[in-house]
């Protein structure tokens, strides 16, 4: 594994007490800082928002489900739009699981 210089993480608080410790993620994307209220977006929509309100609102990070995009709209349309920031206009980070 070679680590990407692109994807970085840091601390930038921990407690002396409890250990708990605030960072900041930064992607080619954009920056997460942490911990973070982080919007489902399962089919990469969010409900009752759009993206530009989301972002105006200061989210940085949208959680989108793998298994519920393979079934709709499919991988053949978000490679076709080019990939999950252009088929949603939306290029802040994203971030997936394999869910189901």
């Amino acid at each position: 594994y070679e680590p990407k210089d692109y994807f970085k993480f840091e601390i930038i608080h921990q407690s002396k007490k409890s250990l708990a410790r605030t960072g900041r993620i930064t992607t080619p994307h954009g920056t997460i800082d942490t911990p973070a209220f982080v919007a489902v977006g399962t089919n990469a929509a969010l409900k009752a928002i759009d993206f530009a309100k989301a972002d105006d609102a200061g989210q940085q990070l949208i959680f989108s489900n793998t298994y519920h995009l393979l079934l709709q709209p499919g991988p053949r349309i978000i490679r076709d739009a080019g990939g999950i920031h252009k088929f949603t206009g939306r290029e802040k980070p994203f971030i997936t699981d394999s869910g189901g």
